[in-house]
């Protein structure tokens, strides 16, 4: 099986549905200027056509909230908060937005969770395609992509967010991009950057654990 692209890169499109980026469920949770989500999504359709072009694999991970999916402590913090449960299956807040997979592009659905790494087979493809680059678009930067960039570094993965491809649902956006480059060590650049596709490498030399010559 070959990798998943080059230096074993994908890209991890998280959420680009409707009712995170359209309509008036998504508008009305996000609360800010809808523009702002149109930006993202743009960039989200410029990243997948470029990951397509450079033969780097593009993995599409979806949403669904019915409420048989989701634990008590889900369904506490809604009735809490008073939210109702987003892109119920087979509903049009479920699809993608703006652009979907192509033949031979995988998805992986995850059910009442945040973490991509939740979902049935996504951490078992990654190591079968020989993926440690997950370069990463799509809703929201503090939820969902936090959730999946933060179990993505602590399994040993490099981590890239192409900020024109994102934003923040509750914490400012440029907080949350610091905290991920502190704490991930995540690069953050745009989509037009040569450098967001290839691997970053640990060179010996760099390595404060590899063991002295001799």
């Amino acid at each position: 099986m070959t990798s998943g692209g080059p230096d074993g890169t994908a890209l991890v499109v998280l959420d680009l549905q409707n009712d995170f980026c359209t309509g008036p469920t998504a508008l009305a949770r996000f609360g800010k200027d809808p523009a702002v989500l149109d930006t993202a999504v743009a960039g989200c359709i410029r990243a997948v056509a470029g990951a397509r072009e450079r033969g780097v694999e593009v993995l599409f991970v979806r949403f669904v909230g019915d409420p048989e999916h989701q634990g008590d402590s889900w369904r506490l913090r809604d009735r809490a908060l008073g939210k109702q449960p987003k892109c119920l299956e087979g509903s049009w807040g479920a699809e993608f937005h703006a652009i979907s997979p192509a033949a031979g592009e995988r998805i992986f659905t995850k059910r009442a969770c945040f973490d991509a790494f939740l979902t049935d087979g996504f951490e078992e493809h990654l190591a079968a395609r020989g993926v440690g680059h997950l370069v990463f678009a799509g809703l929201y930067a503090d939820v969902c992509v936090d959730s999946t960039a933060r179990t993505a570094f602590q399994k040993g993965l490099h981590v890239t967010l192409l900020t024109d491809c994102t934003t923040a649902l509750h914490l400012p956006y440029d907080a949350v991009l610091r905290f991920m480059r502190v704490v991930y060590g995540a690069r953050t650049t745009t989509t037009d950057d040569p450098q967001a596709w290839i691997a970053p490498v640990l060179r010996p030399e760099e390595d404060s654990c590899a063991l002295p010559p001799g």
